[in-house]
């Protein structure tokens, strides 16, 4: 497999296919994108420079179905691109933006597709509109799809990682006690994801709520996760 390594080389791959998008078509640009860039070997960064080139080049109106089409080469490289897509428009339609990214990770229906899309959309969102984003987390962890749920952990997670302020971390690690039942493998994955990374930043908000972590009804599986995070939080 071919690997890209540099801008300038992401940057000329964009150009030339903006160029066909303009001059021929969404068909012709999404056959280039894919065997120029996606089929390559590349680094997540890169990937999301040739995103956010894609969406300057794009009119509004026509970025949704671009995306559309672009997730359905069901690629790694098509998640990220797809995320940061998504990323960018929640200054514009904010709900909307994470509804199709919800959408997109189901339709993937694999963990790294919920991952990708996950921080790069609801995780990012959390970090920059916390007032916006934890209410629709709140509902997100009731939702019936196994991926959605594991979001929820995975926002939570970039979110804290990023340096989100301590009093909404604890709002969303709330929403992670909701869902410490779980005994869905990819469930237990995301959510234990975030309360791991809550744990090793915010130890004091863990102690809080020892009486809630060592109730019966919260697996063994979210306290072993909580206390690798205690361990990795007195280890740095």
């Amino acid at each position: 497999m071919d690997k890209i390594t540099s801008k300038a080389v992401v940057a000329d791959i964009i150009t030339k296919s903006r160029d066909i998008f303009e001059n021929r078509g969404r068909a012709e640009f999404m056959a280039v994108l894919h065997a120029d860039l996606l089929k390559k070997k590349i680094r997540f960064p890169l990937l999301e420079f040739a995103a956010v080139r894609i969406m300057d080049a794009v009119p509004l109106a026509q970025q949704i179905e671009l995306m559309d089409s672009i997730i359905e080469l069901r690629t790694i490289g098509s998640q990220v691109l797809a995320g940061i897509a998504l990323q960018l428009r929640l200054g514009v339609d904010f709900e909307g933006s994470i509804a199709k990214a919800c959408s997109y990770i189901q339709y993937g229906n694999e963990w790294y597709v919920c991952d990708i899309i996950g921080e790069r959309v609801l995780g990012y969102a959390l970090l920059t509109k916390p007032e916006d984003t934890i209410p629709i987390l709140k509902q997100l962890a009731k939702h019936e799809d196994k991926w959605i749920v594991r979001t929820v952990g995975v926002a939570t997670h970039y979110a804290t990682k990023k340096g989100l302020d301590k009093h909404f971390v604890e709002s969303v690690f709330q929403i992670l006690l909701t869902c410490t039942d779980t005994t869905d493998f990819h469930t237990k994955k995301g959510i234990g994801w975030g309360a791991k990374t809550v744990a090793r930043f915010h130890p004091d908000i863990v102690s809080r709520y020892t009486s809630e972590i060592m109730a019966p009804t919260t697996k063994q599986w979210f306290r072993t996760k909580i206390n690798i995070g205690l361990l990795r939080n007195k280890m740095s």
